[in-house]
């Protein structure tokens, strides 16, 4: 099948709904409020609102004229926390009610290591268009894109929730609803906002994201500024099988995806993540290992191969794999020359793992939960 008339018709390849209504001020860079006629420096009225730590009563301190003058010109409401469920593993999902009623995932992940970290795993989108198979926030569809405040939004509120309050003990993974790259422009202009020196100043060494495959959204990140570091969700390892789960190979096949990673300009030290979901029965046999490692070439050599076990939800009839079918893929793919980690999936006994986040509905029955 020619792949252009495929695109014709795939949700992926359409634009995602906009929300309307005012500018949120989370998503403003210090020279546009200085355009706008901001009542004070743009960069010290940026640097007040990226700051969640430095909030008085729920709001930048900021003088009276500036607040006013806020008020006046942005929506300067944060996403407000509807649930909020702590796992056994030190992990938290977050609910964020969006101004417009509609809700998002965000999960909180502590690591409690020599240089402790937080890793936050973010969303792009309401829903999502790409209708993976193993995927609940799939079988939601594609609600809207979230704006770039709307998702630096979701940041600041976590952090105001449960920290850190140090910049640099933050990790953003945008690995939660969505597909970030079917919303390039604000997920851009959002890592623009966190990334910038007078905000929150996250490294693109610590921002990574995650993508189906989705090829023209590959190539046009490759070459912005800001660029964060890249992950790709491959999960099969022949077009027949990677097309029944993710329909978006239907139009960017194995080989075009290769192709579009081969051209990726690698920055020093950059690293990019091949993440395969094991789906038991499916995708994980000694034969499949073979054909990963082939389709990696020289990827092996650097770059890493994430092995994450299949998160049951009820949405999916599919299951996760063996230990012992995990051990083996693993070792097969180290024989062939692979560098191989296995995600240890955090907030599993809350929804809250890769793969199962969802919420079904728009200003559904939720619930003040605390953390």
């Amino acid at each position: 099948m020619d792949p252009m008339v495929e695109l014709d018709t795939q949700p992926w390849d359409r634009p995602a709904p906009e929300r309307a209504g005012r500018l949120s001020m989370y998503g403003v860079l210090p020279e546009e409020f200085t355009a706008m006629g901001a009542p004070g420096r743009g960069e010290h009225i940026f640097g007040m609102i990226q700051r969640p730590w430095e909030y008085r009563e729920g709001f930048p301190r900021l003088s009276r004229e500036i607040r006013e003058w806020l008020a006046a010109n942005f929506d300067t409401a944060l996403p407000e926390v509807a649930e909020c469920h702590a796992s056994e593993d030190g992990s938290t999902k977050l609910m964020l009610r969006l101004g417009d009623g509609e809700c998002i995932e965000a999960v909180h992940m502590p690591r409690v290591v020599r240089n402790p970290r937080v890793t936050l795993c973010v969303s792009s989108q309401v829903g999502c268009a790409m209708g993976c198979a193993f995927c609940a926030t799939g079988t939601l569809g594609i609600r809207r894109n979230l704006t770039a405040g709307e998702i630096v939004g979701q940041v600041l509120t976590a952090l105001r929730k449960l920290g850190p309050e140090r910049p640099h003990a933050i990790t953003l993974v945008f690995m939660g609803m969505g597909e970030p790259l079917h919303n390039l422009e604000q997920v851009h202009r959002a890592i623009r906002i966190l990334n910038h020196t007078k905000g929150l100043n996250i490294s693109t060494r610590r921002i990574t994201v995650s993508t189906s495959g989705l090829v023209p959204g590959i190539e046009r990140l490759a070459y912005l500024e800001p660029r964060p570091w890249l992950a790709v969700s491959l999960n099969a390892t022949t077009d027949e099988a990677r097309s029944a789960l993710m329909p978006v190979n239907r139009a960017w096949n194995m080989a075009r995806l290769r192709q579009a990673l081969g051209a990726w300009p690698l920055g020093d030290r950059e690293k990019l993540t091949i993440e395969y979901v094991l789906v038991g029965g499916e995708n994980d046999t000694p034969e499949d290992a073979d054909r990963l490692a082939d389709w990696m070439g020289e990827l092996r050599r650097g770059h890493n191969v994430n092995l994450i076990r299949m998160n049951e939800h009820e949405a999916a009839s599919f299951k996760e794999p063996a230990e012992a079918q995990v051990d083996a893929f693993v070792a097969r793919l180290k024989a062939r020359g692979c560098f191989v980690t296995v995600r240890k999936s955090r907030g599993r006994d809350v929804q809250g793992a890769c793969g199962q986040l969802v919420k079904n509905g728009k200003d559904s029955e939720l619930r003040s939960a605390n953390c």
